[in-house]
């Protein structure tokens, strides 16, 4: 090599500072040819300050060795992206004396990825998160999609690590004994790459992720991932880390299938994200994706504590959210039977909270009303509730109570709920004459749904069912004129009275009822004993 001098000075990053040709440097770099073009003329030692180089000092010593050594360099996983990095910020493009530059060369070096080894790419993956400039990211991605690439083909092949082990022999053993493995054992062969790619930052674990989700890897495996990720990196990470990590977590659970996402784990996210800052935009997300599945959900699962400032015990603005996620998917895809889980659901988080001191009248009747009336089919668990709530909040007015009781459909109490309402002083006497009003009208409608109009005339048994009728003619009438009796104007004692008289004549009526249900077996039985016997048997026996 010629003889050079050190005519230029360069700073980089206030790292190191080296003595350079700058004719060596120009040639190569079209970035020094612009700078030095503009000052041609001038004398002496030149210096130039670096604060940005990608890779710091050894970037910028890589890229001189590729320079004073006639344009090459050896390159490998290891300092690949280094190199490469150097070479677009010094732009070193153009090919110099037929010799290609050291971008092109890198280029070159990159298209054979995909025959390098899992520490290979892992090694080249780790140096390209320290550069941490714009121009890396094509390259990580190019990175990742490799790596996840080996990921598709090993949970295609076989549950083993094939990718990354070399004794051939072994998988094949392994896999082949994979029926006398457990569940547990088969599932960790799918994990096995978990440990290696824990080191990524947030934003290369998410970019992973979603190269995972364009591949069609299994949902269930990601998110396993994502919660290990969150798991390792939290032991060492500060408040601010472990927001990004846990607002990078749910941002990619959301993007996911919901059907692989358990809502166990949604419910453990939200948890970890209580003592967090972290966005409102990914918090509405876990709440949206809890809230679809909040028929699956427990009622320790909704015992949220109130965040900071908020005197009620449990969070019930948050459980109120989780309700409106689930009521906006829509009847399509809210079946009755998932409406009565979260029903039930809610109605035993009410009776939970309803000892607390300080939550509002507002809003537990917002709790209370925001399941549809279709969705329960009694009403005894919220009135209990109501009662509950009640019996602590002795300072309420009157009008307050009366709107608690606006949650009630009277018509789905039980008799023996209305009864204890009857007698409840803690209710506003209003509640309890609605009460004995449902019940006078599911009684007449019992009444009416009887029937009355048969006739066993034609039958053998006649005359016994003409006995029955008889007596099922006078006690319809006694029921029907003690209902008709039935005066509201009357002080509450008297229509306590009146209530537990309409329940004698309800028991009595079902006994009755099933004195029929005997006689209409009997009857059956004998046409199944006799042919000339069955053909005198009216249509109604028949």
């Amino acid at each position: 090599m010629e003889a050079c001098c050190c005519n230029l000075e360069v700073d980089v990053n206030g790292e190191e500072t080296f003595m350079v040709d700058k004719t060596v440097i120009t040639q190569y770099s079209s970035k020094f040819a612009k700078l030095f073009g503009k000052s041609s003329g001038a004398a002496g030692k030149l210096k130039v300050i670096f604060h940005d180089f990608p890779g710091g000092a050894e970037g910028f010593e890589l890229m001189l060795k590729f320079c004073y050594n006639n344009g090459t360099v050896d390159t490998s996983p290891s300092n690949l992206f280094l190199a490469r990095c150097a070479a677009e910020y010094m732009e070193m493009k153009e090919p110099v004396a037929d010799v290609s530059n050291l971008l092109e060369q890198t280029e070159k070096s990159l298209q054979e990825i995909s025959y390098w080894t899992w520490s290979e790419l892992l090694i080249a993956l780790k140096q390209c998160q320290n550069l941490l400039v714009p121009d890396s990211s094509v390259m990580v991605e190019r990175c990742l999609d490799t790596i996840v690439g080996r990921l598709v083909l090993a949970s295609e092949a076989s549950p083993c690590p094939s990718t990354s082990s070399t004794d051939s022999s072994w998988i094949r053993f392994s896999c082949d004994s994979k029926s006398t493995e457990s569940i547990k054992t088969s599932f960790s062969r799918l994990t096995w790459w978990f440990e290696d790619l824990l080191f990524l930052s947030p934003l290369l674990a998410a970019m992973l992720v979603k190269s995972m989700l364009s591949r069609k890897m299994d949902h269930v495996v990601i998110s396993r991932f994502l919660l290990c990720y969150q798991k390792a990196k939290f032991s060492a990470a500060t408040t601010d880390e472990k927001s990004k990590i846990v607002e990078m977590v749910i941002d990619m659970h959301y993007n996911m299938d919901q059907s692989c996402v358990p809502c166990k784990t949604l419910f453990g996210i939200l948890r970890v994200t209580l003592g967090l800052n972290i966005s409102k935009c990914s918090r509405n997300k876990l709440e949206t994706m809890i809230g679809s599945q909040l028929d699956q959900a427990t009622l320790d699962n909704l015992l949220v504590p109130s965040p900071y400032g908020i005197n009620y015990l449990y969070d019930v603005n948050l459980v109120l959210r989780f309700l409106k996620a689930f009521l906006r998917r829509g009847n399509g895809l809210v079946t009755p039977i998932r409406m009565r889980k979260v029903a039930s659901l809610i109605d035993l988080y009410i009776a939970e909270i309803a000892p607390d001191p300080c939550l509002k009248t507002l809003k537990f009747l917002a709790l209370a009303t925001a399941i549809p009336d279709s969705a329960r089919d009694s009403y005894d668990e919220l009135y209990h509730a109501m009662d509950m709530y009640l019996e602590v909040h002795t300072q309420l007015s009157q009008e307050e109570r009366l709107k608690i009781c606006c949650g009630l459909n009277y018509e789905k109490l039980s008799p023996q709920a209305c009864l204890h309402l009857s007698q409840n002083k803690k209710f506003p006497s209003k509640s309890a004459v609605q009460a004995l009003i449902s019940q006078k009208s599911k009684l007449k409608n019992l009444l009416h749904a009887t029937p009355t109009t048969t006739s066993y005339n034609d039958s053998p048994c006649s005359s016994s069912g003409a006995a029955q009728k008889g007596k099922k003619d006078k006690t319809n009438e006694q029921v029907v004129l003690y209902a008709g009796d039935f005066d509201l104007s009357t002080d509450n004692e008297k229509l306590k009275a009146h209530l537990q008289g309409m329940q004698w004549r309800v028991m009595e009526l079902e006994k009755f009822c099933r004195k029929m249900q005997i006689q209409m077996a009997r009857i059956t039985k004998s046409k199944a004993s006799g042919h000339s016997y069955a053909k005198s048997l009216p249509k109604l026996c028949s």
